[in-house]
């Protein structure tokens, strides 16, 4: 019995490193104090902001221009749970064709972006340019597919998909309370912690160079499930104003530590010689204008940082 035992404990590892190969031995991370720099530029929560739940009442006869804007001010304004400020390390190794290694650390929020407080949050849907707006303020990035992946590698909690009834009921305010409890009613029963790293629940967006060709569309991917396969493969069919329940906004800091050493995420997938470590298409084109993030957010953080 202690031979089958010690036999299948091995095999679970070796299935598990077969299904991520994008798992680091290592992960170098940055000081707390320093850590916490990358989020600086998120408002703090005032007492007085609506909770979730009276966020969703306060958008539910809304139309999707008026809620779009008012999620945005709500977010700008740090109506978001304190624990997504407790970014999670996600590790990357990469191998190039040389031989040699690469290792990334990027930094990302443990679960979606969501309004409210940690008792009392909504993980809020939002179309593309409110997302690229709120991204570009906080001086964080959409992911790309290879870190979506990883999230998913080396998340502590999967969640279990929960696909719900396809129509224009998807874009509803009702939908996203609904998907919002089923995914609550799944942590409580999982015994998730808030500042855990999490995936499965939704449908990440992502930046993509296929957004070049189709710059009014929105570019979805992921939804694994337990398997490790994705839901939702790579697509642009939508446009850059659609948002559906199932859409979930990570969001990844722009401070990326490369075998150690700080720079800027998007530089890195504008550079030729390392955008594959965080890419899977290699170089994404013009990211930081895409992200609207200025050149010098970051040096002014970590003068030392190399663009």
């Amino acid at each position: 019995m202690r031979f089958s035992a010690f036999f299948l404990l091995i095999l679970f590892f070796t299935v598990s490193l077969l299904w991520c190969p994008l798992v680091a031995n290592s992960r170098p991370v940055l000081p707390q104090y320093r850590l916490e720099k990358a989020t600086a530029q998120i408002p703090k929560r005032s007492s007085r902001c609506m909770t979730g739940s009276q966020f969703l009442n306060h958008i539910e006869g809304m139309d999707k221009y008026q809620r779009e804007e008012a999620i945005f001010q709500a977010l700008l304004q740090g109506n978001l749970p304190d624990f997504l400020r407790q970014l999670k390390p996600v590790t990357i190794r990469h191998r190039f064709d040389d031989g040699h290694w690469v290792t990334a650390t990027v930094f990302v929020m443990p679960d979606y972006l969501a309004i409210g407080s940690n008792s009392d949050f909504v993980r809020i849907p939002m179309n593309l340019h409110t997302a690229r707006k709120v991204a570009a303020r906080f001086g964080f990035n959409l992911p790309t597919e290879k870190i979506v992946d990883a999230i998913y590698c080396q998340s502590e909690y999967h969640y279990q998909p929960q696909p719900m009834r396809p129509g224009p009921q998807m874009r509803s305010t009702t939908y996203y309370r609904i998907h919002n409890q089923k995914i609550q009613k799944q942590r409580k029963r999982l015994g998730i912690p808030l500042n855990a790293l999490v995936c499965g629940h939704k449908k990440d967006v992502v930046i993509t160079n296929q957004l070049r060709r189709h710059d009014d569309r929105i570019a979805i991917y992921g939804w694994h499930t337990p398997g490790g396969e994705p839901i939702q493969p790579l697509s642009t069919v939508h446009g850059a104003g659609y948002v559906d329940y199932s859409h979930g906004i990570r969001l990844v800091s722009d401070l990326v530590l490369i075998d150690g050493q700080p720079r800027s995420l998007c530089a890195i997938m504008e550079d030729p010689e390392l955008a594959a470590v965080v890419s899977y298409e290699g170089v994404i084109v013009h990211a930081r204008q895409w992200m609207g993030h200025p050149d010098q957010y970051l040096s002014k953080l970590f003068p030392e940082l190399n663009k």
